[in-house]
């Protein structure tokens, strides 16, 4: 059932993608504003209690459900994980990005980059060259995919829909209580911020796992152990330096900011980020896609005997 329902959820997302303002997701937002409207006063225990009421009835819902139609019809508990898997993935919500800015470049139309770009990471990139464009846009590629992708069928694995649905809420809460303006989580988000840091622990290592057997392991390795450290955010790091070395490609490295030259920690020493290699990062995460399937295919067969 779990290789199923992945495999039919990733073909529904890729047919028909749910998009981030979609009325759960938007209904998600105004109840956990709610939640930090009426609870936060700036306390560390007022974000232990918010980030409970946000994740534990929904946690408790998914389960219910599962529960009860497990005992009714096996073909309804599946249907439920493909809703479950199918409201917690989001490919889709990040690749149209991706993709408008490689047609972009390929036609080099770096106004037409610069502004998608900028809408997808809430900053402006209107500075950046067409190989600082490329560079951005292949981070914030893998990192999404990491959080959309592996990070949601890991847990699914694990715990089925309530594993799934909980790391897509763990995620979300990190983002909207954990982070603040100057990347730092206040004492309210800071349990949004370790929850987060604890769930993803393991698949942000997985993950890099399969970048490094999916494209080039040793020098994907040797930048997992040598340079990972560096970026202010461990998990992102491993991400980044994992696929960096896989690709062959630079990543992080000095962004021209409109405020000024920003300096960021480098990973790979290979070629410099272009659209060559924003087609090649699409394959890489493709194939690590494939590789956890084939995985999860292989355990799923052997389990039966």
């Amino acid at each position: 059932m779990t290789f199923i329902s992945l495999v039919a959820a990733l073909l529904l997302e890729q047919w028909r993608p749910l998009r981030t303002g979609n009325p759960l997701y938007v209904a998600f937002a105004r109840y956990v504003n709610h939640i930090a409207k009426n609870f936060d006063s700036g306390q560390y225990r007022d974000g232990v209690i918010s980030w409970l009421l946000a994740v534990v009835p929904v946690a408790i819902c998914t389960v219910m459900i599962y529960w009860v139609l497990i005992r009714t019809s096996v073909v309804l508990a599946l249907l439920w994980n493909i809703f479950a898997l199918y409201l917690a993935l989001g490919f889709r919500q990040f690749s149209h990005f991706y993709t408008d800015i490689m047609v972009a470049l390929r036609n080099n139309d770096l106004t037409r980059a610069r502004a998608v770009l900028s809408a997808w990471r809430d900053e402006s990139a209107q500075e950046f060259s067409a190989g600082e464009i490329a560079r951005v846009a292949i981070e914030l590629g893998l990192i999404r995919s990491q959080r959309h992708v592996f990070g949601v069928m890991m847990w699914f694995v694990v715990l089925g829909p309530v594993g799934a649905i909980g790391y897509r809420l763990a995620a979300l809460l990190n983002d909207r209580w954990g982070t603040g303006r100057d990347g730092e989580a206040g004492a309210f988000g800071l349990f949004a911020a370790r929850a987060y840091q604890v769930i993803d622990w393991i698949p942000v290592r997985l993950t890099a796992v399969g970048f490094a057997v999916a494209g080039d392991f040793m020098g994907s390795v040797e930048c997992w152990r040598e340079q990972a450290a560096s970026w202010r955010s461990r998990s992102q790091g491993i991400i980044l330096a994992s696929a960096a070395g896989a690709l062959g490609v630079k990543l992080g490295g000095v962004l021209h900011e409109e405020s000024g030259i920003v300096y960021r920690p480098q990973f790979g020493d290979g070629d410099e980020a272009d659209v060559d290699y924003m087609h090649a990062a699409v394959g890489l995460i493709w194939r690590a896609l494939v590789l956890w399937l084939f995985l999860i295919l292989l355990v799923t067969i052997a389990s039966r005997f």
